[in-house]
């Protein structure tokens, strides 16, 4: 766990995307790729386990959850796929203008899929993701200022119809937050 965390935190940065493939045979991508120009400016890692991860019905392992924060204000909870045959493999379900309901829960509605594995092109020595056009929704109980989350669960189906699923459940340990540069915040906060 220790070893995967500051890989994940490297990808994140160096791609501002986290992403996404199948060691066995790769979704394709009918959406073309857009150049991501943002760079990450928060980073939280949380500890767990995954309940549940579906990705266009294949049901996998993670190794651990994290939720990225883009200073253009794109966010990304990103799953590192438990995949011993490729260490870049990443889905993220991806989306803009989360809103927080109460100081102990947050929404993410979801409009595309980041996809990543090692035969993705490479920019940098690094995978880019495929991106794949979705509509769904991520939610997440409990709050990074406390370092306390609870759970995490996303739900999201792509323009082809393949569907994807999420359920993370933290161990409790205090989620790792680190801000990487200073940025507007792009959550819609009603108790602000």
């Amino acid at each position: 766990m220790r070893l995967c965390r500051p890989a994940l935190a490297a990808a994140f940065v160096a791609l501002a995307s986290p992403c996404f493939a199948d060691s066995s045979r790769p979704i394709p991508v009918n959406n073309p790729s857009v150049q991501q120009s943002a760079f990450i400016d928060l980073l939280a890692l949380m500890s767990g386990h995954c309940k549940t991860l579906k990705v266009a019905g294949r049901t996998l392992a993670c190794k651990t959850v994290a939720y990225a924060h883009g200073d253009t204000g794109r966010v990304n909870f990103a799953v590192a796929v438990d995949d011993p045959t490729d260490e870049n493999h990443v889905v993220s379900f991806s989306g803009e203008n989360g809103k927080r309901a109460d100081d102990n829960s947050y929404e993410l509605p979801i409009d595309r899929m980041l996809l990543n594995s090692k035969d993705r092109p490479k920019v940098d020595g690094l995978p880019v993701p495929a991106e794949q056009t979705s509509t769904g929704i991520c939610r997440q109980t409990g709050n990074f200022a406390a370092r306390k989350v609870t759970d995490v669960t996303c739900s999201a189906t792509d323009s082809e119809g393949r569907k994807y699923e999420l359920l993370f459940v933290s161990d409790g340990t205090p989620v790792s937050v680190r801000r990487i540069r200073q940025s507007s915040p792009s959550i819609q906060d009603p108790f602000k």
